[in-house]
């Protein structure tokens, strides 16, 4: 995804994806977002959620 964020993905049987958005933080991986895809591009608010507790976690 870009800047120190990483993605998790999997198919669930709803022919719907699931994703985990993650960052490394003092050589742990944490989980910054989770949610249930219903199109093929990553909403922006999504990934405006993920950036800004990104963002919060490394001050």
């Amino acid at each position: 995804m870009g800047n120190g964020l990483w993605e998790i993905r999997t198919d669930l049987p709803t022919k719907r994806a699931a994703r985990v958005m993650l960052c490394l933080y003092r050589e742990h991986l944490v989980a910054l977002h989770g949610f249930i895809k219903k199109t093929r591009a990553t909403p922006d608010e999504d990934l405006a959620l993920a950036r800004k507790r990104q963002k919060a976690l490394m001050q």
